[in-house]
């Protein structure tokens, strides 16, 4: 007979929580979704400045902030008759600068093979 579940507690199931995680990463996944939250770590933009910040028309803005909306990621605030964007929870900038220092550590380590590459071809 399989154990009692306690009827308050609703335990997730199995690959839900990966599953979470992984549609948060997917909304992070496109390279103008990540411009526009590297502009709002900054500050509260509306699609205006966001479109004059990044060059890009106004659907695409508006396209990609609808993106992050739906995922969580960015909280728009009516100002006006303007929209103002910015990121709903500001660790977003940390994991954007850990992500960075990730990535200059893989182009380091692919400049080294590079150099190491370059001495080959010049011994050979």
């Amino acid at each position: 007979m399989p154990p009692k579940r306690d009827a308050k507690r609703v335990e997730p199931a199995a690959g839900e929580l990966q599953a979470f995680k992984a549609q948060f990463f997917r909304a992070l996944s496109h390279p103008t979704r990540i411009r526009i939250l590297e502009t709002l770590v900054r500050r509260e933009c509306t699609v205006q400045e966001l479109q004059e910040e990044l060059a890009l028309d106004q659907p695409i803005v508006s396209q990609q902030l609808a993106v992050l909306r739906h995922q969580g990621i960015v909280a728009a605030r009516k100002e006006g008759s303007s929209v103002r964007y910015a990121l709903r929870d500001p660790l977003l900038g940390a994991l954007l600068d850990v992500a960075r220092r990730i990535f200059n550590n893989r182009l380091g380590d692919s400049q080294g093979l590079l150099r190491e590459l370059r001495r080959e071809v010049r011994r050979g």
